[in-house]
């Protein structure tokens, strides 16, 4: 009963409006007010704070800064191995698996198509049928800064807008086409395991979505599809991000969902549906390719 009720809540309430407001409040400079707020999120999600590099919560000047902090040097080893791929966050899985055809799998019952996700991009889509991909989760108390699984060239950006649903195991369960009909931002890398997608998914709440290259993209929600494409490594402009490197954040946070082209990556068979993630432990291990080039610069 109480499930029905917050879907039906996902469904009326202003979630475009809410949203506004959360991050206007969040941005605010509140004094002890601000304070008071962190220290009930901390309680009541039971965040570890020993882990932030300030691990008092008077520290923060607003409560996005809180919410963005950084971790203590060394909080998240990364495996130098260019063979491994990495988690890109900490969080939990939602799903992954293998890409079948087109269709990726959202929660029993429900799928969703490359091309819906991918705003119609067919030339996209195609280069990721019969892949694989990974959906991850991030919770309240979560870091909510992500990075990079691999050594990677930005190559295109694209700013999707679309609906502010909660994203949650709930909402996953019961919202057809959930993570395809939310508002997004699409990073599409080179890498030396083939071309990879890292997507940030926005939900009600999420007051922004940031990029280490570009800042905040989203707001204002002009609720038009953007694009940005880069040049290549040798060119000037050129954006490169090392493995475990930070290449975006949530400011009250949400999903990211990586696409990888079929024959490039074997994800790790520890992971599973609900599984637990850390940023920097294992993803994926590259798979052997004929001919293989020399791998990014370090």
């Amino acid at each position: 009963m109480f499930d029905r009720f917050k879907l039906g809540l996902n469904h009326i309430l202003p979630k475009k409006g809410l949203t506004e407001l959360a991050g206007w409040g969040a941005s605010r400079r509140g004094g002890w007010l601000t304070k008071a707020v962190i220290d009930m999120f901390v309680w009541y999600y039971k965040v570890d704070m020993a882990e932030a590099s300030k691990p008092h919560t008077g520290s923060y000047r607003t409560f996005n800064d809180f919410f963005v902090r950084p971790l203590k040097e060394g909080a998240r080893p990364i495996d130098p191995d260019a063979t491994l791929l990495a988690l890109p966050a900490d969080g939990a899985v939602s799903q992954l698996g293998h890409i079948e055809g087109d269709q990726i799998f959202q929660a029993k019952g429900h799928y969703y198509s490359l091309q819906a996700l991918l705003a119609g991009n067919d030339d996209l889509a195609e280069k990721f049928v019969d892949g694989e991909f990974i959906t991850t989760y991030l919770a309240p108390r979560d870091y909510h800064r992500v990075h990079m699984p691999c050594n990677g060239i930005l190559r295109e950006m694209i700013y999707v807008p679309g609906d502010l649903y909660s994203v949650n195991p709930l909402t996953a369960r019961n919202i057809p086409n959930l993570f395809a009909r939310n508002e997004r931002v699409i990073c599409v890398f080179d890498t030396d395991h083939g071309p990879m997608v890292q997507i940030l998914v926005g939900a009600t709440i999420v007051g922004s979505i940031e990029t280490v290259w570009a800042g905040t993209i989203t707001p204002p929600r002009e609720g038009v599809i953007k694009r940005w494409r880069y040049p290549s490594a040798d060119h000037d402009g050129a954006v490169v991000l090392l493995k475990g490197q930070e290449m975006g954040r949530f400011k009250l946070g949400s999903t990211v969902i990586n696409l990888f082209a079929p024959g490039r990556v074997k994800l790790a068979e520890s992971l599973e549906a609900e599984s637990k993630t850390r940023l920097g432990q294992p993803l994926a291990i590259a798979l052997p390719q004929p001919g293989d080039s020399a791998p990014l610069a370090e």
